[in-house]
Formats: structure tokens, sequence, C-alpha cells
């Protein structure tokens, strides 16, 4: 099915658009609830303000991207790098530059 200049509201349940692409395409204010994106590519995206919870971001790999003020809570980051730096060896030594003097620090648990 083909696309073209069009304005609608899609409401697609049980659907399997697999190899589907989208060039130029507004999807603000989307809602994506129990969807299979594994293997996709994003290229020149807006995807500020999004709000991500309970997804599997295992592999992702990002490349210039603006994270400012980009958070993340209570994520499993076991294996993950920034720069080629594992990011529990980058929490370790932050928290033992941060310690006051003589004052022992595990540094922070990386889930």
């Amino acid at each position: 099915m083909k696309i073209h200049r069009e304005k609608h509201r899609l409401d697609v349940t049980v659907s399997d658009l697999s190899g589907s692409r989208f060039d130029d395409v507004n999807l603000s204010g989307a809602t994506y609830e129990n969807v299979n994106m594994s293997g996709g590519t994003f290229h020149d995206i807006n995807m500020s303000g999004w709000r991500v919870r309970n997804v599997n971001l295992s592999g992702l790999r990002i490349e210039d991207a603006n994270l400012a003020g980009a958070s993340l809570h209570g994520c499993q980051m076991n294996g993950m790098t920034i720069d080629g730096i594992e990011v529990g060896d980058l929490l370790r030594v932050w928290a033992e530059k941060a310690k006051p003097v003589g004052e022992a620090v595990a540094g922070p648990e990386v889930k």
C-alpha cells in the first residue's frame, strides 16, 4: 500500500507492517504499545520529548545524537558503554573522585 501526501489518523492493531518505510512523515503524538521495532533503523529523526518505558534496548547503538537533558532511571546498564568506556567504570571513577577525603566509597551499583 502506498500513502503519499495524505493526512489521516491510523488506528492499526494486530497487524504486520514489517519492512515498511517511512520518509518525511509526521508521527508526532503517535502512541506505540506492544510493538516490535527490532532491527529498525532511525536516521534524521526528531524524538525530542519522548518518554520510553519498559522497553528492550539491548544492542542499541546511538551515534551523533543530541542527548542534552536525557535521563535514565532504574535501567539495567551492564555492558553499556559511552565512547567505548563501560558506564559502570565511569560511575565508579566519578564516585571515587566525589567522595569526601578519607571516606571509602564502593561506588554506585550498576544494574
